[in-house]
């Protein structure tokens, strides 16, 4: 065994001494050297592309508001196309939220909003209903 052990350490020691010469003997420029870039093919030029032209029409009135910066003095607290009361009644949501809080307590909270279905649900369940 210790014979293999000081053969593999005199290979390994061998082959890099080896490594070393060769990389010595072919010494090749640095990446950023003169000398590297001279060696560089020229560039090609860039390839036509039709869709790296400028698009023919102006630019929509709503895209360019996207890209203009808020300014207090300017602007309402909310952008024109983000009206929270166009799109969620948080009403509900809060009512719904409320009765689960009290819930966990232990407490009944009565709740109803418009377009709730629970009138509706307690006349199948008064009469005895499976939906």
């Amino acid at each position: 065994m210790r014979e293999l052990i000081a053969l593999a350490a005199i290979g390994l020691g061998s082959a890099l001494v080896l490594v070393v010469i060769r990389a010595m003997s072919s010494r090749r420029p640095g990446r950023h050297t003169a000398e590297f870039l001279a060696e560089l093919p020229e560039p090609k030029p860039a390839a036509v592309d039709p869709w790296a032209k400028p698009w023919p029409t102006p630019t929509p009135e709503h895209v360019r508001a996207l890209y203009i910066p808020l300014r207090g003095e300017d602007v309402a607290l909310t952008r024109p196309y983000c009206r929270m009361e166009d799109t969620m009644d948080l009403g509900v949501i809060r009512e719904r939220r409320t009765a689960a809080v009290l819930a966990t307590l232990g407490v009944d909270y009565p709740y109803g909003y418009s377009g709730d279905h629970f009138k509706t649900l307690a006349t199948l369940a008064a009469a005895e209903v499976t939906a």
